[in-house]
């Protein structure tokens, strides 16, 4: 097994070896996950479940669809783009994991509706809705935000994963139990500099995630939140790999090591697990411990 440097014990999470694995009982940056029980009670009760990854082309939901799929869902991956697509399903059939993928868009009313018919036609339902989608197309101060700016940062953090929602939702209610987990940011708590937009929208998630989960609970859905901190991927490079930010960074997190997609993925899986069934209205933060917060 690799070594990995920004691990304790030089273990490489990456290759999730060391990782429990997890009996889910029922189911990037920039991705969300729909799950489904089809067909648990014909096989002898396998425990198999259906995930679907939306836009899987940043490493947290790489790493949050491998672990769904290692612990027995069946996953199905999409992205905006073929290629992401494609490459995410090959790795991850290359291991031997259940996953087929799509292309959606989830701020197109019309992606998702061929997105929910898709997961429908091929699995018959789903139980959990994984919504991680994220973009950030400025960096500059709030006030230099254009209008369009901001109805493309709203549209896909904020209005996709509630509108995505309404349209699963009657099909989640006819399983009698399900979860929703929605994906924030330390931002949220801890707003970045020249990112304003950006800090609003995954705010706004963590009001999301308390009122969806006051509306869902008598219908035996719950909602939490997932709250990264610095986490190592493409989309946090610009933080990551500056020095100064670094030498701060070190200073204030005792851990002394940035954040791995696999840190998500495995709360991910807890949350849509059986032992997370009294988890509900919770935004939670993995950030090794912020002194800020």
């Amino acid at each position: 097994m690799g070594k990995c440097p920004d691990c304790p014990m030089g273990l490489d999470p990456s290759q999730g070896l060391s990782l429990p694995q997890r009996d889910l009982g029922v189911a990037d940056r920039d991705t969300a996950l729909l799950v489904s029980r089809a067909g648990l009670s014909d096989n002898g009760g396998s425990g198999l479940r259906l995930s679907c990854s939306l836009h899987l082309c940043r490493r947290i939901g790489f790493a949050i669809a491998r672990r769904l799929a290692r612990d027995g869902a069946h996953v199905v991956v999409s992205s905006r783009k073929q290629h992401n697509v494609d490459r995410a399903v090959a790795a991850l059939q290359g291991e031997g994991l259940s996953v087929t993928g799509t292309v959606c868009h989830v701020g197109k009313a019309e992606d998702r509706e061929r997105l929910v018919a898709t997961v429908l036609e091929h699995y018959g339902g789903l139980d959990f809705l994984v919504c991680n989608a994220a973009v950030n197309p400025l960096v500059r101060s709030t006030l230099q935000a254009s209008e369009e700016v901001w109805d493309k940062i709203l549209d896909v953090n904020v209005k996709s994963p509630a509108l995505l929602l309404s349209q699963l939702l009657p099909h989640m209610e006819n399983r009698g139990m399900g979860a929703v987990i929605l994906v924030s940011s330390i931002a949220a708590y801890i707003p970045h500099v020249e990112l304003g937009p950006y800090n609003v929208s995954k705010t706004a998630l963590l009001g999301l995630t308390r009122t969806l989960s006051l509306e869902l609970a008598p219908k035996g859905i719950r909602v939490n939140c997932l709250v990264p901190g610095i986490i190592k991927t493409n989309f946090s490079k610009v933080l990551h790999m500056n020095e100064v930010f670094w030498n701060n960074f070190k200073e204030k997190y005792r851990l002394q090591r940035l954040g791995q997609p696999e840190d998500c993925a495995g709360l991910v899986s807890f949350l849509c697990s059986p032992d997370a069934c009294y988890i509900n209205g919770e935004n939670i933060v993995v950030a090794g411990f912020s002194p800020q917060l």
